[in-house]
């Protein structure tokens, strides 16, 4: 142990001098210990071993500080951060550490991606998920609806099985402003009044929206079926015919006319491509009957100017006027009423859009007190059979009912507070009085 006894003084002195009587005590103990191992091989089997030592040291540690003599004292050695001595006495001034690195920026955490904006809610349609809307000329509201009608399937078949509206009126007597009042609520013109004799004046911006123009957005379909529509150059049938900017056009006795089409007067329609998809000859209609899927959600039929009821044209010794608009709705009626999606959940409005009514037979005769008081019929396997409704409604009334079946917002002079509509009658179930 006395091998040992110097190196331990000191640094138990050493340990003493930097940190502290304590910090001395744990270091002469671990010294100790070490020392004690390490002697093993040199201590024989008399006396105290090295590992006891060692062990009683453990428990005491102050003894070792008590037995131990205090070492000489020794030259310091420089340590290699401190300055050399400097002749003269005077130690060197101390070189400067270098200042710390500064600490990396921490990286900015991730901003939060923003959720993916939600998908507007698109309307949906109440019972009534596919309109028929066929529009005629009417011959007279008493010629149509009165005792001796000149329309026997309208008044004595068709109307048993759906509504009377007996106050639907129009707004003009011109077929074109009832037209584009039906489609998109706009008002009557004095163009629209004199059938738009420039066509390229009359078709309104694009800014301007139709029920097609809704129908599509809200992923609902529709179609309108021109009966006669064809290709001026080629006499094909053909979508969308309309008449070319700054031309003249030729009118077509008995055949396709313009003015019975209000949807190619809308750029919206004409610009976007949606006139040329959906405004299709009436021979199409047959087809597209046959299954729901393929039958839209609004179907607008507008015969030719023969079959729609207007007088004097006609091919001579075939019925007119109101005869004639009543051998087509004989024809293509039964059609729709027994197509699979009329039976599901259909609805036929039978409108005129103009009124042409014959003059009166006999000279001293008075003309209709009110002749854009024409009626219109109602039919839907979800409306009570041979029911009336005297309601005032109107072409902005056939807009805003059809808007409010597909849950959609009245356009132009549909949303006036004043327009009635009928799809209220569809929730309860009775259109009638």
């Amino acid at each position: 142990m006395k091998l040992l006894a110097g190196p331990l003084q000191k640094a138990i002195a050493a340990a003493a001098t930097l940190t502290g009587k304590r910090f001395a005590l744990l270091v002469a103990s671990s010294l100790v210990a070490t020392s004690g191992i390490v002697a093993v091989g040199l201590s024989g089997s008399h006396g105290i071993g090295p590992l006891a030592a060692a062990a009683g040291l453990l428990e005491d540690p102050a003894a070792a500080t008590t037995a131990a003599p205090a070492p000489a004292p020794q030259p310091a050695s420089p340590s290699p951060s401190s300055p050399p001595p400097v002749p003269g006495g005077e130690a060197a001034p101390p070189t400067p550490l270098p200042a710390p690195a500064p600490a990396p920026e921490a990286a900015p955490a991730p901003e939060p991606e923003a959720p993916p904006p939600a998908e507007p809610e698109l309307p949906e349609a109440g019972p009534v998920k596919h309109v028929f809307l066929i529009s005629l000329a009417s011959p007279g509201y008493e010629a149509a609806f009165g005792a001796a009608s000149q329309m026997p399937y309208l008044s004595g078949t068709l109307r048993p099985q759906g509504v009377l509206l007996t106050n639907y009126s129009l707004l003009d007597e011109a077929a074109l402003p009832n037209g584009v009042a039906t489609v998109s609520g706009e008002a009557p013109t004095a163009a629209t009044k004199a059938s738009c004799p420039d066509y390229e004046k009359c078709v309104y911006p694009v800014e301007t929206l139709t029920l097609a123009d809704q129908l599509g957005s809200a992923r609902f379909t529709w179609r309108a079926y021109l009966e006669g529509m064809t290709n001026a150059s080629t006499g094909q049938p053909d979508n969308c015919v309309h008449p070319e900017p700054g031309a003249t056009e030729a009118a077509t006795t008995g055949g396709y006319s313009p003015l019975l089409n209000p949807f190619v007067y809308f750029h919206s329609l004409l610009d976007l491509g949606d006139c040329a998809s959906n405004d299709v000859p009436a021979t199409e209609l047959a087809k597209d009957l046959k299954k729901v899927e393929t039958t839209a959600n609004f179907s607008y039929l507008a015969p030719d100017l023969c079959d729609a009821g207007f007088r004097g044209q006609c091919p001579e010794g075939t019925p007119d006027g109101g005869a004639a608009a009543d051998a087509y709705l004989a024809k293509v009626v039964p059609e729709i009423l027994a197509s699979p999606a009329y039976k599901k959940d259909g609805l036929l409005i039978v409108a005129f859009g103009a009124a042409d009514p014959a003059p009166p037979t006999e000279p001293a005769a008075a003309p209709p007190a009110n002749p854009l008081k024409v009626g219109a019929v109602l039919a839907s396997p979800l409306l009570i059979p041979n029911s009336t409704d005297g309601a005032h409604y109107n072409p902005y009334s056939l807009l805003r009912s059809t808007e409010d079946l597909f849950g959609l917002s009245p356009l132009g002079a549909a949303a006036g507070t004043k327009v009635r509509s009928f799809a209220s009658s569809f929730s309860t179930g009775n259109a009638g009085d």
